[in-house]
């Protein structure tokens, strides 16, 4: 097939959860399709970030959009009831553009990636097209309302709104769709959410494993530090349960690794068991450097990436039950769950005590990522979901040139 792709951002580096979502698929679509790839750029991206995007595709197409446009949408948001995040997305050169591409192109599937892509390409009618939602964003602002402060807490409100109403009207004009995880299936509130079809991440075991690195920290935690969920996170850990932690274990020290460090996460070093690492070349080695990886996710949704690649790297897990829900893993054998502070204390004091405990839950969480989570599989039953509504299409159109015969 020639597949049209439509992602938000350049897919480099791989620091964001959507933008690994769709470097891997690209990856391995482009094994065995014709790939034109568009994306969006809020800010002019590297030129080795472009180098790693050519790699995966067979065209690549910038659409660089307008700052100025960008602070004009958002402040005509205002009489808009559509989400925050797709009026940020939106500009009419960037529209004009990327449908002069799609008819050049003459593509046989359309895929766009997240609900702020659907405005360019919802008319594109002579198109077959599936758009992957990712996460169910609405409940993901739902949870971030819940613990904001008035007044951000009204503007999350507004969004979750919005992005709900958005989440259901965008669904009519797509032939198929795509999310995450089941949990994140059951917020899209469509009465036809079923036929939303589940397609997991995946992950590398090959690249994510563990080696014989001597630990230098006891916990660890990573991702993107300037998304609010990471910085919940931290906050959490290290104002809540380090220091119920310390009490037990004066000397436990934690790392924060991950890119784009917010100023409330560079806060937290102010505390001497605590490091913030910023940006890394290769996330492996703050797995390597620490004993126990230790994420009690508070909001958020979708899957979890930095659990597969912990998991994978035999690091043994202690986790939130919402971060477990996508992820599906037996508590107590693949993973821990602690849901406050005390539960976190118990669930990390045990694990650091016993090294035999560690070792054979490292073990079971990289064989259970390795039977649950491939990247080849993942992005074959998106392939199947592409092929059976181009064939459905073609009976369609057959169907109605013999009718007109």
């Amino acid at each position: 097939m020639k597949i049209f792709v439509l992602l938000s951002r350049v897919p480099y580096p791989l620091d964001k959860g959507d933008k690994l979502r769709a470097y891997r698929q690209l990856t391995e679509l482009h094994k065995r399709h014709e790939i034109v790839l568009c994306c969006l750029a809020d800010r002019t991206p590297a030129a080795r970030d472009l180098d790693a995007a050519r790699a995966v595709c067979s065209e690549l197409h910038i659409c660089q959009l307008k700052k100025w446009r960008i602070a004009l949408n958002l402040m005509l948001s205002f009489f808009s009831r559509k989400p925050l995040q797709v009026m940020y997305f939106y500009q009419k050169p960037a529209h004009k553009k990327i449908r002069k591409l799609i008819a050049d192109a003459e593509p046989d599937h359309i895929y766009c990636q997240l609900i702020r892509t659907a405005e360019y390409v919802k008319n594109e009618h002579n198109y077959i097209k599936t758009i992957d939602y990712q996460d169910a964003f609405s409940k993901g602002m739902d949870r971030r309302a819940e613990k904001a402060r008035w007044p951000v807490r009204e503007i999350f409100s507004s969004e979750r709104r919005r992005l709900i109403a958005y989440e259901n009207i965008i669904f009519e004009y797509f032939e198929a769709k795509t999310i995450i995880s089941e949990e994140d299936r059951r917020y899209i509130y469509h009465p036809e959410r079923k036929d939303i079809a589940v397609v997991t991440n995946g992950i590398d075991t090959d690249f994510f494993r563990k080696d014989d690195t001597e630990p230098k920290y006891d916990l660890v935690f990573t991702g993107n530090m300037g998304y609010a969920p990471n910085v919940e996170t931290a906050e959490y850990m290290v104002h809540r349960v380090m220091p119920l932690l310390r009490l037990k274990k004066p000397e436990v020290t934690l790392l924060l690794a991950g890119a784009s460090p917010a100023r409330r996460v560079k806060a937290l070093a102010s505390a001497p068991e605590v490091a913030v690492s910023g940006r890394l070349e290769d996330i492996r080695e703050a797995y390597r450097s620490a004993r126990v990886f230790f994420a009690p996710m508070q909001i958020g949704t979708g899957l979890q990436n930095k659990l597969l690649e912990a998991m994978a790297c035999e690091l043994p897990c202690v986790t939130s039950t919402l971060a477990n829900k996508a992820l599906k893993a037996v508590p107590g054998e693949s993973v821990a769950i602690a849901d406050d502070p005390e539960a976190c204390v118990k669930r990390l004091s045990e694990l650091l005590d016993n090294k035999a405990l560690c070792r054979q839950m490292g073990q079971n969480g990289r064989a259970y990522v390795k039977a649950h989570f491939s990247w080849p599989a993942s992005v074959a039953k998106l392939e199947e979901l592409m092929h059976r509504e181009n064939q459905k299409a073609e009976k369609r159109l057959k169907g109605s040139t013999d009718t007109a015969e």
